[in-house]
């Protein structure tokens, strides 16, 4: 075939989809908006070797392996980097922004998207000061030794996230005040046989867990942010016991110290391509949208797949096992491997993916939010940043008779920001279905360009000639 498949993604799962292409004599082009390949186990300022200290021994065998079999076939790899994807003109091509910041056409004859995911926002007062950040973007600069957090550092939020981000933390010298794990004691300890389907994983996190007692960094379960408090920064952070649906017993409320404050509620499947080129997705749970994927990883569109965080967040292991069964599939459509053999290693993957599902169901059940964190904000608290919209806002409109998204768009102005909704669709969502009791509210489809385009990409060559010399004769 002319056209050669496309993979969105060099995290572990494109990067899997693409060794195991390239190992069948299938050149693929793969595409990553970050400087370097590995996904947000690399990311960061670019320089010479990355170091992986801030893994796990197990993990950070797994990542460098995962790197060695991909320098073997790299030959076969067309990797672009620095490199975005602005949106699908249909579903057999892509329009990209380059390095070069040009806007190209790209098609293709098979699709991986493996996006990944961005984290949940939980508003509440305080959360826009400075000093407040979200727990990814904290473990970011532990990874890359750019800078430690300001001051005394507060934690809170759910998930195995906070227990290993403190460790991290603690190891690079930073001053952890406490964890604030919203989710009781009890409700992780019933997942304890879910637990147990990855024991190297369950060991590990015993381990963090002695390692916080070890250095008298108290976890507190059953508790969670309440508010920030500070003038032009943060000086305060405000936690309370949260009862089983997440309500904040104020009563009991306590005040913090402290300069920096990450909170962690969980991620979202980064859904803005597969929504924007029209996929089929369906309304998950926990109030977001997740696409429509089958066993062999293929969306509705049969020659369009997607693995990794996109589909599910299971993981850096699991979304190995995903790239693996798209490219199986991508192959067998194409006819480079025999039917029976890519069944055959489709359900070795399987198996291999089942025990870390159990494993992710385990802490998805744990670390289920609750409805109580929806009365955090107060009145004047900001809900979308781009367009400056409050909770007041977003009130009076739901006392309008406002019962889906589109229409809570077009009265308040969510999402028409820059960001698309990225930070605040979760929590209007979560507003709407609370409201109107319907578990379906609608969503709102990405627009094109999914980012915004800079202004070179507009230029012609010409124009890049003149910018470059100086040259201002037409103007």
């Amino acid at each position: 075939m002319s056209l050669r498949p496309v993979i969105i993604g060099g995290g572990p799962a494109g990067m899997a989809a693409a060794i195991e292409l390239a190992q069948q004599g299938v050149e693929s082009i793969l595409i990553d908006e970050a400087s370097r390949l590995g996904g947000v186990v690399f990311r960061g300022p670019a320089r010479q070797g990355v170091n992986l200290h801030y893994l796990g021994k197990r993990y950070q065998r797994e990542m460098l392996a995962l790197h060695d079999a991909f320098n073997a076939v790299q030959d076969r790899v067309d990797v672009r980097l620095n490199t975005r994807i602005m949106g699908g003109e249909d579903h057999h091509s892509l329009y990209v922004l380059d390095s070069e910041e040009k806007i190209e056409t790209l098609p293709f004859s098979h699709l991986l998207l493996a996006a990944g995911c961005h984290e949940r926002s939980v508003p509440f007062p305080g959360w826009t000061l400075p000093g407040v950040k979200l727990l990814g973007g904290l473990q970011l600069q532990i990874k890359n030794d750019v800078a430690l957090p300001y001051g005394r550092t507060v934690l809170a939020g759910t998930g195995p996230l906070l227990p290993l981000i403190a460790c991290q933390l603690h190891r690079a010298g930073a001053e952890v005040v406490g964890i604030y794990e919203a989710s009781a004691f009890s409700n992780i300890a019933r997942e304890a046989q879910a637990l147990l389907n990855q024991p190297l994983l369950f060991l590990e996190g015993l381990s963090m867990l002695a390692y916080l007692k070890l250095h008298g960094i108290a976890q507190h379960y059953g508790w969670g942010v309440v508010a920030a408090n500070g003038q032009e920064a943060l000086s305060q952070v405000v936690v309370a016991p949260y009862d089983i649906n997440w309500s904040a017993d104020l009563s009991q409320q306590r005040i913090l110290d402290a300069e920096t404050l990450a909170v962690g509620y969980g991620f979202l499947p980064r859904t803005q391509l597969s929504q924007q080129m029209g996929l089929a997705h369906h309304y998950h749970e926990d109030g977001f949208l997740r696409p429509q994927i089958n066993e062999w990883q293929q969306s509705s569109q049969p020659h369009i797949h997607l693995a990794g965080d996109i589909g599910g967040l299971r993981g850096g292991d699991a979304a190995m096992i995903d790239g693996q069964i798209a490219a199986l599939s991508i192959l067998n459509l194409r006819g480079d491997l025999h039917a029976d053999e890519a069944k055959q290693r489709h359900q070795q993957c399987l198996k291999r993916r089942r025990a870390i599902s159990r494993f992710r169901a385990g802490i998805d059940h744990y670390t289920r939010r609750g409805s109580g964190q929806l009365s955090l904000p107060n009145q004047d608290t900001v809900i979308c940043r781009c367009e400056q919209v409050t909770r007041e806002t977003i009130d009076t409109a739901l006392d309008q008779q406002v019962e889906d998204m589109g229409s809570l768009k077009i009265r308040t102005r969510i999402s028409m920001g820059d960001c698309q909704g990225k930070l605040c669709v979760g929590y209007c969502s979560d507003r709407l279905r609370a409201h109107t009791g319907r578990s379906d509210v609608g969503w709102l489809r990405p627009r094109f360009p999914i980012d915004p385009l800079p202004f070179s990409a507009f230029m012609t060559e010409e124009q890049d000639q003149q910018a470059a010399t100086g040259d201002k004769s037409n103007e």
